[in-house]
């Protein structure tokens, strides 16, 4: 699982092959990932915004940018948790993902949330380091 935390607000990642979505053959690569995001702060927040930046292994990249997650904009009070699950399809094998969310106080602040650096990978995958 991959983690980061901004501001008292953690986000958790854990992503996961999708091999019935997937052909290989046909150069498609798809992965799940399931995300948490805690509010550990003392203030209440809401979700308005994601940003994703997606690269594949051959350094092409992908911009996500749109309001909310999953068709929501959530908002959690100190203490609250929320959930949502999602894909991302690749034309090669392997690739990672990171971004941030814009969170909005009730008072109105805006700021970032990141959400941590993570790699997807397709079972087997020979990885070679440099």
């Amino acid at each position: 699982m991959y983690r980061a935390r901004t501001r008292d607000i953690e986000v958790a990642v854990e992503p996961y092959y999708l091999e019935e979505q997937s052909n290989p053959e046909e150069s498609r690569y798809v992965w799940g990932y399931h995300i948490v995001i805690e509010n550990h702060s003392a203030v209440a927040v809401r979700l308005t915004h994601r940003y994703w930046h997606i690269t594949d292994q051959n350094g092409q990249v992908d911009e996500v940018d749109g309001p909310g997650v999953v068709g929501e904009q959530p908002r959690l009070k100190p203490g609250d948790s929320y959930e949502y699950s999602s894909g991302c399809p690749l034309d090669t094998p392997s690739g990672m993902m990171f971004g941030h969310y814009q969170m909005v106080t009730d008072s109105g602040e805006t700021f970032d949330v990141e959400i941590p650096a993570f790699s997807l990978d397709s079972p087997g995958l020979l990885r070679v380091l440099n």
